[in-house]
């Protein structure tokens, strides 16, 4: 026994010894080729094993391999992987990755919820905005929309104040574009409407941006026109370390950030922080004063191979002064002209805090949730889940009365102001016979409430055929209402209430403030309404693909109900209560198929689907801020067909992508306000609040794009796009205009022409350049040029019915530089942008009241410190 214990023994003991002898030890520095710089959390994997390590803080690995023959992978988010044959022990040194255009294994946890472009083998037209770039060139006092800005077919216009940019693609409007946030919809629910000032940290804490033009590869039941801009926030699954980062800009802007990551625990917790402040006394222009701050807290769980948690909160609070639309001729006067601010200082014993004041002041806090699943079911299935919720407080303040008093110069005279109120008998404005002689300032406050859960289910069939399901559910409450923000010297507001109550309250514009202290019902002046809307969505997807050919086909269909609770009736009593109960059901259909002409550089792919899309909330109601009357005849829902024809083409250091579109977008509403002159010129306190509602509106968008970049070498890349489309009305539309007091009836319009009218504010001809050079060792400079031709403009009509012509070709340059390097044993990167930097004004759209003018050359400067 004892011979045969000491037989097995020197077995297992020479069985060890020959698996040892069997391990290599390899080495290695994963560096970014294009900056120089460590790549920290890089995986090094042993293919066809699940043996791997990740770099260091300084790129550095060690990684003991399982065979002295092998193959090493060594990839890292946003780069080109590289394979390595491995034939014992060595040292790989300086491993240089270069960047891709995908955003592959970008998300760790709810990748299964996010439509990425790589999740599907039939192409579509898509740009893709990495990380590095987010970090180098929009961050700090430029817009979150900015960041895809250099793509085919996108125009960002209107930055005059802090998130009031305006997105359009391929000529489409930022409510026509699906935004999403982790998969989380992002666009209103009642209007489709994006307003970025609440998304002001999302560049801090982004992984990539990746805009998906025309019908994209969504498999939610949103049915956006334009496209889809995926934003990508970072996941806690990252090597441990953070930083600190200082930024300064012009106009006294000023940003202070810090983060810290812990890394993946033994336990499988890791946690995310980020932490910053901004402020600045304008943008560019007077009046545009901004601050606010950006809180990104997230951890993240997993227990084993199988399952992976995240959880996050952030939010983005923040006010800012704005400026709009104004005569050209004020413009080319004075460029910075602003007509909406004024100084404070001396009222009332200087009272308020804020020297300069705007009376256009937007303010919003929106606290997001989002928790992700990863469940890895088998090798071939998975299912993952996002449940949301969001909880939005604020408004935007405005003049109320018509007391408005100026300063020789046209900025707003409150002092001139108070004192017209002090000499008011009893302080009480707007009392009979007082409407010319009283002003407060007030917020229209948009109160609501968000909760959502989006799941996916993802089988593969076989190794070449794979389908997925999934559901899209959204309960959403918006309240509307309007407080008074500012007296100016009186001590109440009067005849604004259907119950004949006097407004004594006041409640700042100020976003922290906003979350909890907003008026009571009692202290409610002008409106007061609730919007409630329930979604339901299903959807679904099979794929088939080969190394060759591709074919898919993706259905959604979605129920949407509508309900507005009036507690105003505008003429007294209790208020007007719930509304009847609308459902509107909606459905997309989108298919696709492609084909390798060779599989290792060029595939070309056509893809076409319809929508028959449920309309906004705001255009079902004859009046929204006072009715609860559905429109009759009923609004029906828009329908899109929309086909896309592309190839692609890659070779070595080149890629080429070239698109052609054709949208049909048909029986679409239009929704406007305005007021109606009452036969006193030269008197506007008669004037009649009206509601338009352009009905029946067809659209068509036709358009190529092309889409290059050319690596020359790891010290020069270049990129460049051309994009040109026809867009413009086709056949008539019916206008019918409400009386927004009463709701009457005023003018109906059958037959109203607008076949070949131009869609007007985006260009319809934009090309760019752009290059980036490695000057030296951990320094690079980058640069982009934009030009953008035939923007129509507005013909001051409401409803657009002649082509006035087209507003003056310009182009936009950006420069910029990114400097790592270490200073005392520590890691530091400098990075300085100018944006506009030949401080070109140029008119950028109009609309009935004048014109937006670009900002002059604004500018930005950061040291960062990496620990």
């Amino acid at each position: 026994m004892k011979k045969i214990t000491r037989l097995l023994f020197l077995a297992v003991a020479f069985l060890f010894t020959g698996i040892t002898m069997a391990q290599s030890t390899v080495t290695g520095t994963i560096m970014d080729a294009e900056m120089n710089a460590p790549l920290p959390g890089a995986n090094i994997i042993e293919k066809g094993t699940t043996n791997g390590v990740s770099s260091d803080f300084d790129g550095k690995f060690t990684i003991t391999t399982r065979s002295v023959n092998t193959i090493l992978v060594v990839s890292y988010v946003g780069y080109e992987a590289k394979t390595y044959t491995i034939t014992g022990t060595r040292d790989l040194g300086q491993i240089a990755l270069n960047s891709d255009n995908t955003l592959e294994e970008v998300v760790i946890v709810g990748s299964g919820v996010i439509d990425l472009a790589e999740d599907r083998a039939t192409p579509i037209a898509v740009s893709t905005i990495k990380r590095s770039e987010i970090q180098e060139r929009a961050v700090g006092n430029v817009e979150v929309s900015e960041i895809i800005k250099n793509t085919p077919s996108v125009y960002v216009s209107g930055q005059s104040g802090f998130g009031d940019s305006q997105l359009f693609l391929r000529g489409f409007d930022q409510t026509n574009i699906a935004v999403l946030l982790n998969g989380q919809p992002v666009n209103g629910m009642e209007d489709g409407k994006v307003y970025w000032s609440n998304w002001a940290g999302i560049a801090d804490v982004a992984n990539g941006v990746q805009v998906q033009r025309g019908l994209g590869s969504s498999k939610l039941a949103i049915s956006s026109v334009g496209g889809t801009m995926n934003l990508i926030m970072k996941s806690t699954d990252r090597t441990k370390g953070g930083f600190a980062r200082f930024m300064g800009g012009n106009d006294s802007y000023f940003k202070g950030t810090v983060s810290y990551d812990t890394g993946l625990n033994e336990n499988g917790w890791s946690f995310s922080v980020l932490l910053d402040h901004w402020q600045a006394h304008r943008k560019w222009a007077q009046g545009t004063f901004g601050s606010g701050q950006t809180y990104f807290l997230s951890a993240g769980y997993k227990p084993n191979e199988n399952h992976t948690f995240n959880v996050l909160l952030t939010g983005a609070p923040q006010q800012h002064g704005q400026r709009w639309s104004q005569s050209e001729e004020t413009l080319k006067e004075t460029p910075k002209f602003n007509q909406h601010w004024g100084y404070t200082e001396g009222l009332n014993g200087n009272q308020y805090s804020e020297k300069i004041q705007s009376e256009r002041t937007n303010y919003y806090h929106k606290p997001v949730f989002n928790l992700n699943w990863d469940w890895e079911l088998s090798e071939k299935s998975e299912l993952s889940t996002v449940a949301y919720a969001s909880w939005g407080r604020g408004g935007g303040t405005g003049d109320r009365g018509r007391g408005r008093l100026r300063t020789a110069d046209g900025q707003m005279d409150y002092f001139a102001i108070e004192q017209q109120a002090l000499a008011d008998n009893n302080g009480i404005g707007n009392e009979s016979g007082e409407s010319n002689s009283s002003y407060i300032r007030r917020s229209s406050v948009n109160n609501h409430s968000w909760y959502g859960l989006v799941t996916n289910f993802s089988h593969d069939l076989t190794d070449n055929l794979s389908f997925n399901v999934g559901a899209d559910i959204r309960l959403y409450r918006g309240d509307h209402f309007r407080q008074a923000t500012d007296f100016y010297g009186l001590s109440g507001w009067a005849n604004d209430r259907p119950d004949g109550g006097i407004i004594t309250e006041t409640f700042d514009a100020k976003p922290w403030a906003s979350l909890f202290n907003y008026a009571d019902k009692d202290q409610r002046m002008a409106y007061d309404y609730s919007e409630n809307i329930n979604y339901q969505g299903a959807f679904g997807q099979i794929e088939y693909a080969n190394d060759n050919f591709s074919v898919f086909f993706q259905g959604a269909v979605s129920n949407q109900s509508y309900q507005r609770d009036g507690r105003f009736d505008n003429g007294g009593g209790e208020g007007l209560g719930k509304s009847e109960k609308l459902n509107k059901m909606g459905y997309n259909l989108k298919g696709g198929v492609s084909y390798a002409i060779d599989p290792a550089t060029s595939r070309i792919y056509l893809n076409a689907g319809f929508y028959s899309r449920q309309p906004f909330l705001d255009n079902i109601f004859k009046d929204i801020r006072g009715s609860n009357q559905i429109l009759s005849p009923e609004v029906d829902n828009e329908e899109i067909t929309s086909i896309e024809l592309g190839y692609k083409f890659k070779v070595e250091n080149f890629r080429a992508d070239f698109n052609f579109y054709y949208t049909d977008w048909d029986n679409r509403v239009i929704l406007g306000f305005d007021r109606l002159d009452n036969g006193t010129p030269n008197d506007d306190t008669d004037d009649i609040e009206i509601n338009i509602f352009d009905r029946g509106v067809r659209q068509i968008h036709r358009g190529v794009e092309l889409d290059m970049e050319y690596r020359l070498s790891n010290i020069l890349s270049l990129t460049g796009y051309l994009s040109g489309g026809s867009w413009e009305y086709d056949g008539t539309s019916d206008v019918s205009v409400y009386d927004d007091r009463t709701g009457n009836l005023i003018s109906e319009t059958s037959g109203t022409n607008r076949d070949g009218i131009k869609i007007t504010n985006a260009p319809q001809f934009t090309a760019g350049f752009g290059a980036r050079a490695k000057v030296t060792d951990g320094l690079s400079l980058y640069g982009n040029i934009n030009y953008y031709e035939r923007i129509f403009m507005n013909d001051g009509n409401d409803v657009q019915t002649e082509n006035v012509g087209t507003l003056r070709p310009y182009s936009m340059t950006d420069l910029g530089l990114s400097y790592n390097f270490e200073f005392g044993g520590q890691r530091l990167t400098l990075v300085g942008n100018v944006y506009n930097l030949f401080d070109q004004e140029r008119i950028q759209f109009t609309d009935n009241f004048g014109v937006v003018k670009s900002n002059g050359m604004t500018f930005n400067a950061s040291v960062k410190y990496i620990f």
